[in-house]
């Protein structure tokens, strides 16, 4: 089958013809509908994950129909489509798991990291960890919900009941978040890298109140903050703009290191948190909420051999909404 491998982080994917993977016991063999490109998968491809499995497959954000089952498989039929998420086995032991937070399993693996992904025609996932998709999305805007969704509605359920919510990085998770905040009667603000027009322009087409800088004032003090973008320096930024009381959620799996801060900008019972990863009860939450309201997730689709383009776009913050690899 084909598929775009990761060899050496930093260097450049390569279209590859690789045998068909064979599923084992609990898993399931998928055709690949469509994989979104998710800033993950950038952090994997640049080393600014440790210790991916190479070659590697990339890719967490899978729509695929079941071509075949394992021998102990029985959710999922031939003919099925299902979604795969980052999480991709834990070990139901430890913990982390037996507290209901296998998200933090001390032996957790994850699709297209340790695990091949979707940027490939075929591939296999333990059909515990995946799920049956809503109706009323096709494919190509399906796939986004499956981490920038997911993900991102765990950083927003972090925030708590907050009403004037800042959003730091508008990308594919919080092209999704706003829409789910708005439906919430939750405040949007908006805040982007200076001079991205076309971002800020998207944030308002969503239901922003408002959207700038991210390097200037809020224009209002903040109940909470989402940090989506990869750079430490919003933290103390964001911490200067919730109220005293206020939430700071970072909800990405990689940073740049936080710059040092007066104590100053973190008291008043400012909270500082992060997200990692998410559970298969976020799963289930998410999915049923994307079937009862309509997300318009913005995709840009491309095939399957452009993938390193999509990384590249990606990187220089050249996408509205996500990338999708359509095989």
């Amino acid at each position: 089958m084909r598929a775009m491998l990761l060899e050496a982080a930093g260097r450049p994917l390569r279209a590859a013809d690789i045998p068909d993977p064979v599923p084992g016991p609990h898993q399931v063999l998928l055709d690949v509908r469509a994989c979104g490109v998710c800033r993950t998968d950038l952090h994997v491809a640049d080393g600014e994950l440790p210790d991916p499995k190479l070659p590697l497959v990339l890719g967490h954000e899978i729509v695929g129909t079941v071509a075949a089952v394992g021998t102990d498989a029985r959710r999922f039929r031939p003919g099925d489509r299902v979604g795969v998420p980052w999480l991709g086995w834990t070990c139901g032991v430890c913990g982390p798991c037996r507290a209901g937070r296998e998200n933090l399993c001390e032996r957790a693996r994850f699709t297209g990291y340790q695990m091949d992904g979707g940027f490939a025609r075929r591939t296999v996932a333990d059909e515990r960890y995946c799920f049956p998709l809503p109706d009323g999305y096709d494919d190509a805007h399906a796939a986004p919900l499956l981490c920038a969704g997911l993900i991102g509605y765990r950083t927003l359920r972090a925030a708590g009941d907050a009403g004037v919510l800042g959003i730091y990085g508008f990308g594919a998770a919080a092209h999704i978040v706003a829409q789910i905040a708005r439906l919430e009667n939750r405040r949007v603000l908006a805040f982007t890298r200076r001079g991205d027009e076309e971002a800020q322009r998207f944030a308002m087409e969503l239901g922003a109140a408002w959207a700038g800088p991210s390097d200037g004032p809020a224009p209002e003090p903040l109940d909470a903050a989402l940090i989506f973008a990869p750079a430490g320096p919003l933290v103390p930024a964001a911490l200067r703009a919730v109220r005293p009381g206020g939430t700071v959620v970072c909800g990405g799996i990689h940073m740049s290191d936080i710059p040092a801060m007066p104590y100053a900008t973190l008291w008043g019972e400012r909270v500082v948190r992060s997200i990692a990863n998410l559970t298969r009860k976020d799963g289930g939450e998410f999915l049923a909420l994307a079937a009862r309201t309509r997300i318009a997730t913005s995709v840009e689709v491309l095939p399957l051999e452009r993938a390193g383009e999509a990384l590249e776009r990606l990187r220089r913050g050249r996408l509205r909404g996500a990338a999708v690899l359509v095989p």
